[in-house]
C-alpha cells in the first residue's frame, strides 16, 4: 500500500508539471490557433532561471581560511556573506523560490518577444508550418542554454528547511513509513493553486471573458471594436509566465539540463491531444492522469510482468483515446478537425 500512494504522489508531481505545460499549449492553440512545439523550451527557459539566479547568489571570492593557521588555505566565500552575513546565507538558502521574482519577468519579456518577433507572423499559416518553424525555435533556445550552461545536468538544490521528507503517513493515519520529500508536495500545492488561479482570472474576470469569447469567435468580438489581438498577446504571455515558474520550480525535483524542455513537450503536446485540443481542464485532467498512469506503470510489480510499460503507457492511452474519441476526452467539434 505504501508503494502505491508513494507512486501515486509521484505521478501527481509529475502530472502536475504536464498540466502546467499542456494548459499553456492549450492556452496559446485555443487563443491564437498556433500549435507551439516551442512551448517546452519556456519551461526549459524557466528551469534555468533558478539556475541563472542560484550561480549569481552564489558568486565567491578566495579568502584564507581562518581555521588553519599552519599554513595558507583558501576557501570560496559567497559576497553575500560577506556583504549581508545571516542575510546573505538566507537569500542563498532560498535561492529557487526567489527566483520566482526573476523568472516572471523574463519569461513575461521572453513570451512576448516570441509572439511579436514570430509567432505572429504564421497565425494564418497551416499547422504543419507553425510546427516546424517552432519546433525549429525550440532547437535553437536549447542549444543557446547548452552553449551557456553545458551538457550536464546542474543541481539546484531547494531550501534546507524543506529538503527532509514529510511523514505523509501520519496525515492519513498509515504510521509513520510513508514519507514524501517536502518540496515535491509543495510543487504539487503550487501547481494546483497556478492552474486555479489561471482558471479563476479566464472565468471570473472581465478580461478573461473577453478573451473566452474571442476564443469561441474572434470576428465577432472584433466587430465590437475590442482589440482581441493585443488580449491574444497577453495569453500567450501568461502562458509564457506558467511554463518558465513550472520550470524555476521544478529545478530542485530534476536537475535541469539543456534538453528537458523537449522531453516534456512531446509528453505535454501527446496529453494536449489526449485531452482534445483547445480544451483547458481536458489538458489539466489528462495531465494529472497520465501522469499518475506513467508513474504506476513504473512499479516493480508491473515492469516486471510488461517491461518497458512505463516508456509507451502514455502513447498507449492516446492511441485507446483517439480510436474511441477521436477529438480527445473533452475535444470541441470543429477544432483541427481539418
Amino acid at each position: 500500500m505504501d508503494a502505491i500512494l508513494i507512486q501515486l504522489l509521484n505521478g501527481l508531481d509529475k502530472g502536475a508539471a504536464y498540466a502546467l505545460i499542456a494548459l499553456g499549449l492549450t492556452l496559446v492553440f485555443g487563443t491564437l490557433g498556433v500549435v507551439n512545439f516551442a512551448h517546452g523550451a519556456l519551461f526549459l527557459i524557466g528551469a534555468f532561471c533558478a539556475v541563472s539566479f542560484q550561480k549569481v547568489v552564489t558568486i565567491s571570492k578566495k579568502i584564507l581560511d581562518p581555521n588553519i593557521t599552519y599554513f595558507d588555505a583558501y576557501i570560496e566565500q559567497p559576497y553575500l556573506e560577506i556583504w549581508m552575513g545571516d542575510t546573505g546565507l538566507a537569500i542563498i538558502d532560498y535561492a529557487v523560490p526567489l527566483s520566482l521574482f526573476f523568472a516572471v519577468p523574463i519569461m513575461l519579456l521572453v513570451g512576448l518577444a516570441m509572439e511579436r518577433g514570430l509567432i505572429q507572423f504564421f497565425y494564418k499559416r497551416s499547422h504543419a508550418e507553425q510546427i516546424l518553424v517552432t519546433f525549429g525555435l525550440a532547437i535553437v533556445l536549447q542549444e543557446i542554454i547548452r552553449h551557456f550552461y553545458g551538457a550536464n545536468p546542474i543541481p539546484t538544490p531547494a531550501p534546507d528547511i524543506v529538503s527532509g521528507s514529510a511523514q505523509v503517513g501520519l496525515w492519513i493515519g498509515l504510521g509513520d513509513t510513508l514519507v514524501y520529500p517536502w518540496w515535491r508536495i509543495i510543487y504539487l500545492i503550487s501547481s494546483v493553486g497556478i492552474i486555479t488561479a489561471v482558471f479563476s482570472f479566464l472565468n471570473l474576470t472581465t478580461f478573461g471573458m473577453v478573451v473566452r469569447a474571442g476564443m469561441a469567435d474572434r470576428q465577432m468580438v472584433g466587430f465590437l471594436g475590442i482589440n482581441i489581438q493585443r488580449k491574444f498577446t497577453i495569453i500567450f504571455a501568461l502562458a509564457a509566465i506558467v511554463a518558465g515558474v513550472a520550470g524555476a520550480m521544478y529545478a530542485p525535483i530534476l536537475p535541469p539540463d539543456y534538453h528537458m524542455g523537449m522531453d516534456f513537450l512531446v509528453i505535454s503536446f501527446v496529453i494536449v491531444v489526449v485531452g482534445g485540443m483547445g480544451s483547458l481542464r481536458g489538458a489539466v485532467a489528462s495531465g494529472f492522469l497520465l501522469g499518475v498512469l506513467q508513474s504506476l506503470a513504473a512499479m516493480t510489480a508491473v515492469s516486471s510482468i510488461l517491461p518497458g510499460i512505463e516508456q509507451i503507457i502514455i502513447y498507449l492511452v492516446a492511441v485507446i483515446v483517439l480510436l474511441t474519441r477521436p477529438r480527445g476526452l473533452m475535444g470541441r467539434k470543429g477544432v483541427m478537425d481539418e
